[in-house]
């Protein structure tokens, strides 16, 4: 069982692992031991609650599919131990990661002085380009 919070978690049935191969260099281990990990987590099919699955599914990247089945692949450790850990631990911080709500943005204006300070800096920039005009006699 994968524990996201106090009140959220997932079952351990509805996390696929599959072990494959490693890419890139590492020689006779990464040739002959299968110790990285594909993790595969259907959104539909699991126990989330729906805001949270909605959130989920809402999220443009790239490790989701069009079916709604998130895939986390990892690769960066030697063992397969690790990498399980590390894979697990990336779809956690996923869901964390859509827990939080994002505060909405309240636009703003600038202040008094930041006006004046603009206007000021405009009227200095406008004397310095008429100072640089041919003088004429």
């Amino acid at each position: 069982m994968l524990h996201i919070s106090n009140n959220l978690s997932i079952p351990q049935q509805e996390i696929e692992l599959n072990f494959i191969r490693s890419q890139g260099a590492g020689g006779q281990n990464v040739n002959k031991v299968a110790s990285a990990v594909h993790l595969r987590f259907d959104i539909h099919a699991s126990s989330l609650p729906e805001t949270v699955k909605i959130r989920l599914l809402a999220l443009h990247d790239q490790r989701l599919t069009k079916e709604g089945v998130l895939v986390i692949k990892a690769q960066q450790h030697r063992s397969q131990e690790k990498n399980r850990e590390d894979a697990l631990l990336r779809l956690k911080e996923l869901i964390i990661q859509t827990l939080q709500q994002q505060k909405n943005r309240r636009p703003t204006r600038p202040g008094r002085s930041a006006r004046k300070k603009r206007l000021e800096t405009k009227k200095h920039q406008g004397k310095l380009k008429t100072q640089r005009k041919k003088v004429h006699f």
